[in-house]
This record gives structure tokens, C-alpha cells and sequence, in this order.
């Protein structure tokens, strides 16, 4: 078991590594013909994957959504074959198929990204179940932004899930937009979580750049799942630095407000606090910061070198 330090150095490297994987994505896409298709990122979200991951097993498994870099790094996927995925090539996790929206690493317990708002939960309720059957002593995290907590799929998750009480965590990231839609015009309640009440579960609100927050909060509700007292729904409040997508030039969004978010940095809010502590000094994170830069352009030199796959095994590895 790790000491407390050692999951606070574990939780800031991990969002250290998503910033940087991230930033690496953004200049690449800039770059015709390197990364096709959609591009969704969690810049400024880091916190919510870092502390919530922190705070599972590997036996746990996490369904994610589209904005899953975070999700997965913090899990410890592969930084090279998940760059190589991206990069659509045969080298990746999925073998070049998936791209950045359908991400799979079932060797960390990630075994679906769901990009179909409100997907996710009934998938999450469905593995949940297993492992109760099994008697596993795991718990499944479904990762869900606030635009898929008004989906019906979703309280019809909560409701089973609930009535069942299922060893699973459901983790809202609500980032204050679903699209180009302000959290208050698409939903009446001040807070998600507390629709948790309504299905007779435990529903926490949580600073989601707060790292350390998240990982308290979860770590409290994996207990509680593994004791047999059902889920947990955890709203962490954070913002998206960018768009929806790389194509949303974020017309919708105040620039007072993102520059206002901005100063409230997951990882620069950690950092401060471990430097406070003596546990952070800048050594230790020029250090952090090299090995990190080290990793992100060895996984592009491991994408750009990798074949892409060939036309036939498009046909491999389908089953439906």
C-alpha cells in the first residue's frame, strides 16, 4: 500500500503527464495529416482523473467517455500505444481502430470508452454486476460529463443500481457546459448529486480541481461500495480550458471566465500545496517535468514510427 505522499506525488505526476500528453496533441493537430478526426480534450479537468484514480486498485475498472486521455493515463495505460491509437496506428491499443473517441486498455480495466451521451452508466451498471455476482471486491468508476446526467439512460443506471446496491461510482465531471450549453440552461438543479437522493443513494458535491478533494471523496465511496452499501454519485465541479472539440472555436464561452478557471489550475493547485508541504521543490519538478517530456515524445517517435494497419484487418476483431 502507498503512503500518503506517495499518492500525492502519484496524483500530481499523473496530471502532469496528461497537461503535457495533451499539449503535445494540440500542436500535432495542427499539423494536416498527422491525427484524423475528432480531437477532444480534458485540459483543465486533470484533477477529477487523477485524484479518483489514485484512489482505486487495479482489480477496479473505469468506463470512460469521450474526454478519457485523462482517465486512462491516471489508470496507467501505455503512453506509447495510446498515442499510437490516436495516431490510427496498428501499434495501438486498439490496433489503429478506435482513434481518440473509442479507446479500449482492458490490461488497467478499461474496457469501453462510450461516446454516446449517457452510454455509459448502464455499461457501468452492467460490469458493476459482475463483480458483485463474482464476488470480486472491485468496483467499476463510469466517468460522465453534465450534459449525460439529464440522459434517461442515466437515472435508469442510477435507479438499478441503487435497488441492487452495485459496487459502482458514478463520477460527473460537471465542466459548466454540455456542448455549447451552459450548466444552467440545460439543468434546474444547482447540483447533480443531489439527484442521488431520489434513487435513495449517497450523492457528493467536490471541488474537481482539487485533487486531493476528489481522491478523499472516492476513496470514502469505493469503501462504502465495498461494504456493501451501494453507489455513490460524485459531482466534481471543474471547467474545460478549450472547446467541445479542437474545432470549437468557444464563441460561448466569456474569456473572463475561462481566464478566471484558469487561475484555479488543478496542477498548479497541487503543486503549490506539495511545495508547501515540503514534499514538492524545484528540483523534484524539473526533474518531474523532464521525465514527463522524455515519455510524451518517446510515445510520438513510437506513433509516427508504427505502421498504420493493413485494409484487410478491418475486418478482424468484429463480433457484432
Amino acid at each position: 500500500m502507498q503512503t500518503a505522499t506517495a499518492k500525492k506525488l502519484e496524483m500530481y505526476r499523473a496530471m502532469l503527464l496528461t497537461r503535457r500528453f495533451e499539449e503535445a496533441l494540440t500542436e500535432l493537430c495542427a499539423i494536416e495529416g498527422t491525427i484524423h478526426g475528432m480531437m477532444i480534450l480534458c485540459t483543465g479537468q486533470e484533477g477529477v482523473a487523477a485524484g479518483v484514480c489514485a484512489a482505486l486498485e487495479p482489480a477496479d475498472a473505469i468506463i470512460t467517455n469521450h474526454r478519457s486521455h485523462g482517465h486512462l493515463l491516471a489508470k496507467g495505460a501505455d503512453p506509447n500505444t495510446l498515442m499510437a491509437e490516436i495516431f490510427g496506428r496498428a501499434t495501438g491499443c486498439n490496433r489503429g481502430k478506435s482513434g481518440t473517441l473509442h479507446l479500449a486498455v482492458p490490461e488497467v480495466n478499461a474496457p469501453c470508452t462510450s461516446t454516446v451521451v449517457g452510454a455509459g452508466p448502464p455499461i457501468a451498471v452492467g460490469r458493476a454486476f459482475a463483480q458483485q455476482y463474482r464476488d470480486e471486491q472491485a468496483v467499476t468508476v463510469c466517468f460522465i460529463g453534465d450534459g449525460a446526467a439529464d440522459e434517461g439512460s442515466f437515472h435508469e443506471a442510477l435507479n438499478l443500481a441503487a435497488l441492487w446496491q452495485l459496487p459502482v461510482l458514478f463520477v460527473c465531471e460537471n465542466n459548466q457546459y454540455a456542448g455549447a450549453q451552459r450548466f444552467e440552461e440545460h439543468t434546474r438543479a444547482a447540483h447533480i448529486a443531489d439527484r442521488a437522493a431520489g434513487y435513495g443513494m449517497v450523492g457528493v458535491v467536490v471541488d474537481g480541481n482539487d485533487a486531493e478533494a476528489v481522491y478523499a471523496v472516492t476513496a470514502e465511496a469505493r469503501a462504502r461500495a465495498l461494504a456493501g452499501s451501494g453507489p455513490t454519485l460524485i459531482e466534481c465541479k471543474t471547467y474545460r480550458w478549450r472547446g467541445h472539440g479542437e474545432a470549437d472555436h468557444q464563441l460561448y464561452q466569456p474569456r473572463e471566465e475561462i481566464l478566471a478557471w484558469q487561475r484555479r489550475c488543478p496542477l498548479a493547485l497541487l503543486q503549490e500545496r506539495l511545495t508547501a508541504a515540503g514534499l514538492l521543490d524545484q528540483a523534484t519538478v524539473a526533474a518531474l517535468e523532464a521525465e514527463v517530456a522524455a515519455t510524451v515524445q518517446a510515445a510520438i517517435r513510437f506513433a509516427e514510427g508504427s505502421p498504420y494497419p493493413e485494409p484487410p484487418e478491418a475486418l478482424e476483431d468484429v463480433f457484432a
